[in-house]
């Protein structure tokens, strides 16, 4: 009997091993991946306060110069005075 004890004690710790390892490997694939994505948010985030920066300074345009309001409206919204003519290109 004790050589069958052995043999499970020994197929247990080899069992015990491979879960082990095969966790290991998982934490470690799981850490790059969480890595990579904090990478991008950061990046994202970068993106996003340029633009935030832009979009304040054109707010800041805008409130203060008539004429670029102006130029915007006519731009964003098509609007024209009485004597212009708009030509559209395709």
């Amino acid at each position: 009997m004790k050589k069958k004890e052995n043999g499970t004690t020994g197929f247990r710790k080899k069992l015990y091993t491979a879960g082990l390892t095969f966790l290991f490997f998982v934490l470690i694939i799981d850490t790059y991946k969480a890595k990579q994505r904090k990478q991008e948010l950061i990046e994202e985030a970068e993106q996003l306060k340029m633009e935030k920066q832009e979009l304040q300074k054109e707010i800041k345009e805008l409130s203060e110069n008539p004429q670029a309001l102006e130029e915007k409206a006519r731009e964003k919204l098509w609007l024209v005075k009485p004597e212009e003519i708009i030509i559209v290109k395709k």
